[in-house]
């Protein structure tokens, strides 16, 4: 946790030094103040200020007031202004505070213990009578809707052709059933030389292909089972521990990833130009809208990294054109800009990525890309 902590201070400090080297752009219909309500996140207030929201750092450290924005809560109200020709941020709590009524009962607040409260109820015969502890149960408002990519963070996980095809796989069940799941027994050809004891059983899923080429970017690997091995051999043992679905013979099996997740997001664009496609969709929904999640034909191998946000371009439908010398002649109309995706997990070819914004309909093959 140390580690992670000590990730997403190094990041903040390195998006503020890339955001100072570009001029703070405030968003032309900015509010004069905002009172954050509960489902706000650090981005959505910052857009209601900037028009770039991943400049937010650069706002934030213009304001002594708000020291960490991370601390921002339901109910508190954000006053802009400028001064100096500067944009400025003022924060007014939300404090509620409880009255104590003198023959009511003694309320401990937390701010008490700083503060070294000596003031306390006493009965008749000099004694301190006993108080109500008070804690606040309100949580600050988070960078990103985390909820909303938290069940993709560890699966489905994108494997390449060979990683599937040489995983070791599901060839029958013990105790003559034809399908499996928790606390049943599967066998498995073959494994030999565990490096663990720990398996992930997988189904292949979508396969990603390149819109403009036709390359296999990589296979979806949908996941099924926790599994622990018992058995090495030819065919293995394997106890099904935990399970999202039947098992069925086919099935693949992987080591358990050991991949760290990442619990802090901090939206930026990408150091080098990206070009690519929205390719697939994810969650089962038909139509692409804010905050769902999409996949695109780009990953590690062109530069991106957890963060990177890119704009979605809804692209230009191909029109006749009735006027037109030519006959049957069309035009291309231009692509326009639909929202802003940010990238939250990526593989080598392709990425996961959550849509931030949608300013109009959004659809699979739309351009993803650095303005």
């Amino acid at each position: 946790m140390a580690f992670r902590t000590l990730l997403g201070l190094l990041a903040t400090l390195v998006i503020s030094i890339n955001c100072w080297a570009e001029e703070l752009q405030l968003n032309p219909s900015h509010p004069n103040q905002y009172t954050v309500v509960k489902g706000d996140t650090l981005w959505d207030i910052s857009g209601k200020f900037l028009t770039h929201p991943w400049q937010w750092p650069d706002l934030w450290q213009h304001n002594n007031q708000i020291q960490n924005p991370h601390l921002i809560y339901p109910g508190d109200t954000i006053y802009f202004s400028l001064v100096d020709g500067k944009p400025q941020l003022s924060l007014s709590r939300n404090e509620q505070s409880v009255p104590i009524v003198n023959n009511g009962p003694c309320v401990l607040k937390e701010e008490d213990y700083k503060n070294g409260r000596k003031d306390f109820a006493v009965s008749a015969d000099g004694k301190v009578l006993p108080c109500i502890r008070e804690t606040s149960i309100k949580q600050a408002i988070k960078m990103i809707p985390i909820n909303d990519i938290a069940q993709y963070l560890s699966s489905p996980r994108v494997v390449s052709e060979n990683e599937l095809n040489s995983a070791p796989y599901v060839v029958d069940f013990a105790g003559e059933h034809l399908i499996a799941g928790s606390g049943d027994r599967v066998y498995v050809r073959e494994i030999q030389d565990p490096n663990n004891l720990s398996y992930t059983i997988y189904r292949t899923g979508s396969t990603y292909k390149s819109p403009e080429t036709g390359e296999i970017l990589g296979y979806e690997a949908i996941y099924i089972a926790d599994a622990s091995l018992q058995k090495t051999g030819d065919p293995a043992t394997l106890l099904i521990n935990k399970s999202e679905s039947e098992i069925r013979t086919g099935d693949r099996v992987m080591l358990n990833s050991e991949d760290d997740i990442t619990l802090n997001y901090f939206p930026r664009p990408p150091e080098t130009a990206i070009n690519g496609s929205i390719i697939s969709l994810l969650g089962g929904v038909s139509h692409i809208g804010l905050h769902n999640v999409v996949v695109i034909d780009k990953g590690t191998q062109d530069g991106l990294k957890i963060g990177h946000e890119l704009d979605i371009y809804q692209r230009g439908n191909k029109v006749r054109d009735p006027y037109s010398k030519t006959k049957n002649d069309t035009v291309t109309l231009p692509d326009e800009i639909a929202g802003k995706v940010m990238i939250f997990r990526p593989f080598e070819k392709v990425s996961y990525a959550l849509v931030m914004k949608a300013s109009r309909a959004i659809h699979l093959l739309d351009k993803v890309q650095t303005r």
